[in-house]
């Protein structure tokens, strides 16, 4: 039997890798937006945004969770790939895998090289909705998490990009025009 709590974005839970990141954060920040906020965080979305503000309205909830390390960078690469991991065991299908390397030159070790940033995308889908999304945004010395709860199409979370933590993806081909 399938586990019910797969097919729903629960924003109270994170994976309990996170939760050991977090102890060994010299800064932490977690705050979660619910359907009211979002509500009046949609208002403040420019009128040319139509797209965005219905798909802002369209959420049930946004979490985000920031942590910042200190000099030598996130303490234990391994609980960064449990997190990852984590979300593959709860049937979320991973959508993006976006890994930005910096120049060669640039390494902390031969096994490890020093990255601009990693950015993972799991979808939670219900039929053709997703009912939820989780963006894991990691660079040398932070790692972000933002899980989305929602009944949204995936179009939808096109426009959610530049919101609430979710990158824009520059490089994925979706980019929107700013000719103005």
């Amino acid at each position: 039997m399938e586990d019910p709590s797969s097919k729903q974005a629960l924003l109270e839970w994170v994976p309990p890798a996170l939760a050991q990141l977090s102890t060994e954060a010299a800064v932490k920040s977690s705050f979660t937006l619910d359907r009211a906020m979002l509500a009046a965080a949609a208002t403040l979305v420019p009128d040319s945004e139509p797209e965005t503000r219905r798909a802002i309205n369209k959420l049930d909830g946004v979490s985000v969770h920031l942590l910042r390390f200190g000099a030598p960078g996130i303490a234990d690469e391994a609980q960064v790939e449990a997190v990852r991991e984590a979300y593959h065991l709860r049937g979320w299908k991973h959508l993006v895998n976006n890994v930005s390397t910096a120049n060669a030159t640039n390494t902390a070790s031969a096994k490890s090289p020093l990255h601009n940033g990693t950015t993972d995308v799991w979808l939670v889908m219900d039929s053709v909705n997703v009912r939820g999304a989780a963006v894991l945004v990691e660079t040398p010395r932070s790692l972000t998490l933002v899980t989305l709860a929602g009944n949204l199409s995936p179009v939808d979370l096109l426009h959610l990009r530049g919101h609430f933590g979710i990158p824009r993806f520059e490089g994925d081909g979706f980019k929107e025009s700013r000719d103005k």
